[in-house]
């Protein structure tokens, strides 16, 4: 099979189309021929040799979408031919095919196409324990969301908003501003100004922050009392340590760093949050922004496109 293989880490260039073997699936799973496969900015991490790094040589790719085409000895409820998608693996998505445990792989309904649920795994099902687990949202709420015009954050945005949740976005220029309230914001702000437009509105419950060191600091200053900053991502860079009793002195906070993974432990939950996400696109009630789709020989491409930070939606490889 054909698959992006990097012997070391580095700028996309180290990036190298080859042809792999397959070996037939093991026990516990099943063999996926992909059709799409995510570009998230984990990748770009690993690929660098940073966050989540894998050993090398390794197959980046940690989401996408296609066909059953084997399983492995005890596998139960997937069969040949039979449609899925996949957000939480490890890596191996850069190939034609891969072999995944079964319990990660989310059937896929006839009325989502393969590239919605390509490009709504990983970021939508981070979206969905955000607002259902880490903070259940609740109808007239205020939740700040930053970044509210990327993939995750676009995708708060609307869940929030159909839960009844005012939203108060953020993004670096007013195209994206105007992207969010599209999306369903009502209220809209720069990054230095969030936090002064959250407290007029009595401060948020919660502040779902992806961006990290740029922003925290002014996310603490825009909640309410026992408000949550959720901090899922570093984009910005890895925020600093902190005394925890500065969380008592700014209104007894509470302060988390989740990770999708900790949120797909079981395949009821991770097909629980999949299911949501493909009923909410048949319904009409989520949109799935795709920007770019790259062939698999273009990833270094993609990689650069993605690195520009000047995307407005989902980037695929095709394969």
């Amino acid at each position: 099979m054909q698959a992006i293989q990097i012997t070391e880490n580095g700028g996309p260039e180290v990036l190298k189309l080859q042809e792999l073997p397959l070996s037939p699936p093991a026990p516990g799973e099943a063999q996926v021929r992909l059709t799409y496969a995510g570009l998230n900015f984990v990748d770009v991490y690993q690929r660098q040799g940073g966050r989540q790094a894998p050993r090398l040589p390794a197959v980046l790719g940690k989401e996408g979408a296609g066909v059953v085409t084997a399983v492995g000895e005890g596998v139960e409820g997937l069969t040949a031919g039979q449609r899925v998608a996949f957000g939480t693996a490890a890596r191996g998505a850069y190939a034609e095919a891969v072999n995944l445990p079964a319990w990660q792989l989310a059937p896929v309904p006839d009325s989502v196409s393969d590239e919605q649920a390509a490009a709504v795994m990983l970021q939508g099902m981070t979206a969905h324990y955000l607002t259902h687990s880490t903070f259940a949202l609740a109808s007239g709420q205020l939740a700040v969301v930053h970044a509210a015009a990327g993939g995750v954050g676009g995708l708060l945005v609307q869940i929030a908003a159909r839960l009844g949740v005012t939203v108060l976005a953020t993004a670096g220029s007013p195209d994206k501003l105007a992207l969010a309230r599209e999306l369903g914001a009502q209220l809209t702000a720069g990054y230095d100004q969030f936090a002064s437009l959250a407290r007029e509105h009595g401060g948020a419950h919660v502040v779902y922050d992806g961006v990290g060191k740029a922003t925290f600091d002014a996310g603490l200053d825009a909640l309410r009392v026992r408000g949550l900053m959720c901090l899922y991502g570093a984009a910005s860079g890895a925020v600093p340590p902190i005394d925890p009793q500065l969380l008592n002195e700014k209104g007894g906070l509470f302060l988390t760093r989740p990770s999708l993974v900790y949120y797909a432990q079981t395949a009821e939950e991770l097909r629980w949050r999949a299911s949501d996400l493909f009923a909410w696109i048949a319904a009409g009630e989520l949109k799935v922004r795709i920007d770019r789709v790259f062939p698999l020989a273009q990833v270094a491409d993609a990689h650069r496109y993605i690195e520009g930070r000047n995307t407005l939606g989902k980037v695929l490889l095709s394969l």
